[in-house]
């Protein structure tokens, strides 16, 4: 049986899961360690990380790696969150952590992160044909998800993790008045975002994950005498809070026997919790007591046998459909043009030599090419590079977004130059990756040149140099043809063929 491994470097702890996977794919838990290390308290207030906090996070690190190692697991993934993406430090962070243990530590984004939150727990509690809503408060950040028939539809990250929040207080010194506004700008934004995702439709589930949730479900048992941990009224919670701003630290270390490292930051994660519910409307919240690490241990199982790109394929375009509404895109043009490009990708594979990986890069970018038409008509190309820059996919990381909106940046006009910033800032691979990918979805912007969808299929032949098209669809296509003889010159360049097309 495969023994699989998963770290998950947050703000207020390091965590290892160790689990082995049997044949029937079913992950079973062997380890489960937490190391209070707290890499925010210095990144949230100075903005780096200091020696001292580094090598107790080392050490720490390291006794993970003799776990792992004792368990024989074979596949390792290590990942940072909030804190270490904001430490000006980081790089030598994560060198240092590479040269003394052997484990790769990689940051990721808010929305990878939101996506293996959702994974664990989809792996936890039924999500299909639900509206869910999911809050994680961590140390850093709070990230609030939608989830539709268990894919994510909409994910905010919003910076009133349960650290920061922490230091907020204690050097501003605000008052629960103000700490009650600051908190409710943040929901309000969210709502705001989720109005437009999903109208009136009422949200079924609420799940809330994160070590400070999990400790208020404790307490529920514990201290309201109640017989399960894993869900919280929305009254319940009042009363906890109300318990818990009540008491001073010592008294939550002795009488409630919690943690000294979640006995000072579950009250402000708490009374996020307590706002997020209310504004929300929610009555209950469901606590699985799973998390990032879960997620990634289930991420890597999918990855084992080659499950993942199938259910990544979905999450991107699921969510790089809400990217497109958000900017009123033609989406019947995208959609249209995004199964032209992945059609062509398939059927030109003997030419660009490309993974199946980049197919869904292709899609996403032809799905999400001409959404910079909010902006201007005449440079929507480059527009719509520039929202998809700040307007992340989840499924996706920063680097494949990166190829996402260089591709949709060259659908049309220029061709890709190192003298473009936004190109040259690619690694050498990815900028070949962009430049086989731009031609190919110029071919098949060309196809719907009309947005009236009127190429009902095509199949292609290559006889060396001649790449032959034959059209199918309705009317003689004299547009269509018009426009694969005018956007085909890259596609010419790129391959080293010269496209033909009949009917």
């Amino acid at each position: 049986m495969p023994v699989i491994a998963a770290i998950d470097a947050g703000s207020n702890a390091l965590r290892l899961a160790v689990g082995s996977v049997d044949a029937d794919r079913r992950l079973t838990i062997l380890e489960d360690l937490r190391e209070p290390v707290r890499l925010g308290a210095e990144v949230f207030t100075r903005g780096t990380l200091s020696d001292e906090t580094i090598d107790k996070a080392i050490q720490a690190f390291q006794r993970f790696r003799v776990v792992i190692d004792t368990h024989g697991a074979k596949w390792t993934r290590a990942v940072a969150t909030s804190a270490v993406r904001e430490a000006l430090n980081r790089e030598l962070f994560l060198d240092r952590v590479a040269q003394e243990t052997g484990l790769d530590l990689v940051m990721i984004n808010a929305e990878e992160e939101a996506r293996l939150i959702h994974l664990g727990v989809a792996e936890a509690v039924r999500l299909d044909r639900k509206l869910a809503m999911l809050i994680d408060i961590g140390g850093g950040s709070a990230e609030i998800t939608l989830s539709d028939d268990g894919t994510i539809i909409s994910t905010e990250s919003f910076r009133m993790g349960a650290v920061r929040l922490l230091q907020v207080l204690d050097e501003k010194k605000l008052g629960e008045k103000q700490f009650n506004q600051l908190v409710r700008e943040y929901v309000e934004a969210a709502q705001r975002r989720f109005k437009r995702e999903i109208g009136s439709k009422k949200i079924d589930l609420c799940i809330g994950t994160g070590g400070n949730i999990e400790a208020l479900g404790t307490l529920r048992r514990e201290l309201l005498g109640k017989d399960r941990d894993t869900v919280l009224g929305l009254d319940e919670l009042d009363t906890l809070v109300r318990k818990l701003q009540a008491m001073t630290f010592d008294e939550r270390i002795r009488e409630l026997r919690l943690r000294p490292d979640r006995a000072d930051v579950i009250v402000p994660a708490s009374m996020v919790l307590q706002k997020i519910a209310k504004q929300t409307g929610v009555d209950e919240i469901l606590i699985p007591r799973v998390g990032l690490k879960n997620g990634l241990l289930i991420d890597m199982v999918e990855e084992l046998y080659g499950e993942r790109k199938y259910a990544q394929r979905d999450q991107v375009m699921t969510a790089a459909l809400q990217v497109g509404r958000r900017y009123n895109f033609d989406e019947a043009h995208g959609t249209t043009v995004a199964g032209y490009a992945a059609r062509l990708f398939d059927e030109t594979r003997f030419l660009h030599n490309l993974g199946m990986e980049y197919r869904v890069l292709l899609e996403a970018a032809g799905l999400l090419h001409d959404i910079g038409t909010i902006v201007s008509l005449a440079n929507h190309h480059k527009h719509s590079h520039y929202l998809l820059s700040f307007s992340p996919v989840v499924g996706l990381s920063q680097a494949q977004m990166a190829v996402v909106a260089n591709v949709a940046r060259y659908h049309r006009k220029s061709f890709p130059k190192v003298e473009h910033d936004h190109y040259r800032a690619l690694a050498a691979k990815e900028r070949v990756v962009v430049t086989k990918l731009a031609a190919i979805l110029r071919l098949a912007d060309a196809l719907d040149n009309e947005h009236a969808a009127r190429v009902t299929g095509f199949a292609v032949e290559y006889r060396k140099p001649r790449f032959v098209m034959r059209l199918q669809g309705e009317g003689d296509l004299l547009l269509e043809k018009w426009a694969l003889a005018k956007k085909s010159t890259l596609f010419e360049e790129t391959f080293g063929v010269k496209l033909v097309v009949e009917q």
